[in-house]
């Protein structure tokens, strides 16, 4: 299981701020999944795979690449570009 935590944009464009989800591979391959699970769900802005195009992810708190592994036990947090100051 992996636990993934939604930021700003994110969050606004999945639903949630946090959920768990049994999924391993390739981060890319994990993010294609759940853009297919919840491609019905729609926020009016932007969609989820805009969103992840955007973004900036944190494995364990360490910024990683799209290929990068998630392993069961990790988590995942995904943060859009913010804005403000």
């Amino acid at each position: 299981m992996v636990t993934i935590r939604y930021f700003a944009a994110a969050r606004a464009a999945r639903g949630v701020d946090r959920e768990d989800v049994a999924l391993t591979g390739s981060l890319d391959a994990v993010l294609r999944e759940i853009v297919t699970q919840h491609s019905d769900s729609s926020t009016g802005g932007l969609s989820l795979a805009e969103v992840f195009d955007r973004c900036t992810f944190l494995i364990n708190g360490q910024r990683s690449e799209r290929s990068a592994e998630l392993r069961d036990g990790d988590q995942l947090d995904v943060l859009p570009p913010f804005a403000g100051g």
